[in-house]
């Protein structure tokens, strides 16, 4: 019997859930990408983290995030070379209260004021 699921910790959801490219036609087939996928590229690319520091931070294990990691940039890739509509949803993961440990580290949204709910 295979080992559950364990839902990683994702800061917040996207503000733009749907990319895609503008004035081209019809769009292609789109490519299903999910938010701890997103949260990996967010947290390594955008803000300069490790992937043993972005385990930590997702409640994961370092191979973990390596492999989400990885099929994240290989559908990012699919919808910017392709010109496919990316979207962004679903996934096992459970939503960040702000609270907690790994929550002080700076690269929370809450903790920094960047959370949707928390603008006017």
């Amino acid at each position: 019997m295979p080992r559950p699921c364990k839902r990683r910790r994702v800061c917040a959801l996207p503000e733009r859930p749907n990319f895609g490219p503008v004035g081209a036609g019809p769009v292609r087939q789109s490519v299903p990408m999910t938010v701890d996928e997103f949260e990996t590229i967010r947290l390594i690319d955008l803000e300069g983290l490790t992937q043993e520091a972005c385990a930590g931070q997702m409640e994961v294990s370092r191979a973990t995030v390596q492999a989400i990691y990885g099929s994240a940039r290989h559908k990012l890739a699919q919808a910017l070379v392709q010109g496919r509509e990316l979207v962004i949803g679903g996934g096992d993961f459970v939503l960040c209260t702000g609270e907690g440990q790994g929550c002080g580290c700076g690269h929370c949204h809450k903790k920094r004021g960047h959370h949707k709910e928390d603008q006017p």
